[in-house]
């Protein structure tokens, strides 16, 4: 830490826009935190890039440290703080979604259901997936819908058919036995779009394991086949291993696809005695991929079906919004509160349901689309007052090429948020500095500024193809922190257009906001 402190501390070339501490004056520019930051921004890698930079004290609303606050940045997912806010503003850190298992038709006293069961989507996320005993979500630090790119990804323990097990053994207990009819799953409580982040791509109301099949693939010896599992098991899909076990000191490098008929076929090799490697595929369809899901679970609890698993949905065969009032609730499933959907959105960065969540809003006041759901955060903006003319967004998770916000505007949220009455959910969904989330691994551990910055991060790159490696289009970093003076901060910090070359990655960058942070902790 010292030869880092040495090497911020070097005096700091002055460029068009330098950094400031409170006031424009003399005092400023001989201000050592200023300078600091000043002499990181100045470092080579650094040199095509912009920054832009606000933190406020949040009590007296002075400025302790400034870069271009009223340009326009790329947010990457820093996005997911306006799109978390507008959720909560609309739905309250409560609101819980509720997905019904209903029965069309008439059962009989020995059980025999002539007609269908429909599933009926609500937006959950979860479908009882990643819920701890206590009714929290769990996660890890690396999700698993990013396990094709992030080495580190991990699967939690929970089942991920939770929701849909629960659905079949209501069945059961409802006192059907046989289904002469159809297994459907209706998925149009809003339109369907596609995701505005990596990971999977297709945004509907329902979420059966994220939509993902997940595949844990362990080595064998050198020269022999490595094992894969698949997560959650399931005939759907037909899986063929070409994975073969490389040498101890070999590197890593798998790859997997899957057709729209459910073959999924995984390449590659990976080294011997190295721990499991964490892949996975988006199902072609999420509708026919909970469909199957629950025909397995039903069939497993001894209800005789006619209904055959496939990624083809039946969608003709859904009932009309008038025939739901008619029908009769077999069993549901309740998702755990907002508050806790926000929290995993937040500490992981989950860019399917960030994208997610504008529809659920839209859908909420009578919508349908993503351009509705948009238009209603825009005017919850307003009301947080927040500049919304200076910013431009074109989904919730922070990769659409509309997405642009200044440090200004994302520091007026950061204000308005933190006197509501939801403030306590918001905050506690953001990563902490050091210890959880995306800011786990982001400083020293033994770093004073551990445990006392929460922000949300985001990182955004693209394939340069032009030279043959990639440009970091953003990296950010938005939140709170408490000061080592006790004084309590909002901030945003970005830098956009970074050439990740010589060994340059964006870890790297995220390193440097962190640094950044640990600066104005120490200094303010």
């Amino acid at each position: 830490m010292s030869q880092l402190i040495a090497r911020l501390l070097v005096v700091a070339v002055v460029i068009c826009s330098p950094l400031v501490v409170g006031p424009m004056n003399q005092a400023a520019a001989e201000d050592s935190l200023a300078m600091a930051v000043q002499a990181l921004a100045d470092q080579p890698l650094y040199a095509q890039a912009h920054w832009g930079i606000l933190a406020v004290d949040l009590e007296s609303g002075e400025v302790v440290l400034e870069r271009d606050s009223g340009k326009l940045f790329a947010p990457a997912s820093v996005t997911k703080l306006f799109s978390c806010a507008s959720a909560l503003d609309y739905l309250g850190a409560s609101y819980r979604s509720r997905t019904p298992l209903l029965m069309r038709g008439t059962l009989a006293s020995d059980g025999t259901l002539t007609g269908d069961l429909i599933l009926r989507a609500s937006g959950d996320f979860h479908l009882g997936n990643r819920l701890r005993e206590d009714g929290t979500i769990d996660f890890t630090s690396s999700d698993h819908t990013y396990s094709n790119w992030a080495s580190d990804s991990r699967l939690t323990p929970q089942d991920p058919l939770t929701g849909i097990i629960q659905l079949a053994k209501a069945a059961r207990a409802f006192g059907i036995r046989k289904v002469t009819g159809e297994v459907l799953v209706d998925d149009t409580l809003f339109d369907h779009t596609t995701s505005s982040g990596s990971g999977p791509a297709q945004v509907t109301p329902i979420f059966v394991n994220d939509n993902v099949l997940d595949l844990t693939i362990t080595p064998a010896a050198a020269g022999e086949m490595a094992t894969i599992e698949a997560r959650p098991a399931t005939a759907l899909f037909k899986i063929t291993s070409e994975v073969t076990t490389g040498a101890s000191d070999s590197k890593a490098s798998v790859q997997v696809s899957c057709d729209p008929r459910g073959n999924v076929v995984v390449k590659g090799t990976i080294p011997a005695g190295r721990a499991p490697l964490l892949r996975h595929v988006e199902v072609p369809s999420p509708a026919g991929y909970a469909r199957a899901l629950l025909i397995e679970a039903l069939a497993r609890e001894g209800i005789e079906l006619v209904a055959k698993i496939s990624l083809d949905h039946p969608q003709a065969k859904l009932p009309t919004a008038d025939d739901y009032q008619k029908l009769a609730a077999v069993g549901e499933v309740v998702s755990p509160p907002l508050s806790e959907s926000v929290k995993l959105i937040l500490k992981v960065s989950h860019n399917l349901h960030a994208s997610s969540l504008p529809l659920v809003v839209a859908a909420s006041q009578g919508k349908r689309t993503a351009a509705e759901g948009m238009k209603l955060e825009g005017e919850f903006l307003k009301r947080a007052g927040v500049d919304v003319g200076t910013i431009s967004f074109g989904g919730g998770a922070g990769g659409s090429s509309a997405d642009f916000v200044t440090p200004r505007a994302t520091v007026q949220l950061l204000q308005y948020m933190v006197k509501r009455d939801d403030a306590k959910e918001y905050i506690a969904g953001l990563p902490i500095l050091g210890v959880d989330g995306t800011l786990a691994t982001a400083i020293d551990p033994e770093s004073p500024a551990r445990g006392k910055v929460q922000g949300k991060t985001g990182t955004l790159v693209w394939d340069n193809l032009l030279n043959g490696d990639s440009l970091l289009t953003s990296k950010g970093l938005a939140g709170y922190m408490t000061t080592t003076k006790g004084r309590r901060l909002a901030f945003a910090l970005f830098v956009n257009g970074v050439h990740l070359r010589d060994g340059v990655e964006a870890k790297q960058i995220g390193m440097d906001l962190a640094r950044i942070c640990e600066m104005i902790h120490a200094a303010r």
